[in-house]
């Protein structure tokens, strides 16, 4: 069987911490920046964890 190849998409986007869990960006803070508060927008800056029903695959496609 051939080896599998990282997905370069995936790999870009996420990273992988020290306990094995996926770290991503929260999505909404690229444009359109005038209309939200700052509440909002520094909430938004703040990264979070991928969730576990996709972490297992999202794992397997980096080849993690």
């Amino acid at each position: 069987m051939p080896k599998m190849k990282t997905k370069k998409a995936l790999a870009a986007r996420f990273k992988l911490t020290a306990t094995g869990q996926l770290k991503r960006a929260k999505p909404g803070r690229r444009h359109k920046l005038t209309g939200k508060t700052a509440k909002r927008k520094r909430q938004l800056a703040t990264s979070a964890l991928v969730d576990e029903g996709h972490l297992r695959t999202y794992k397997r496609v980096m080849c993690v």
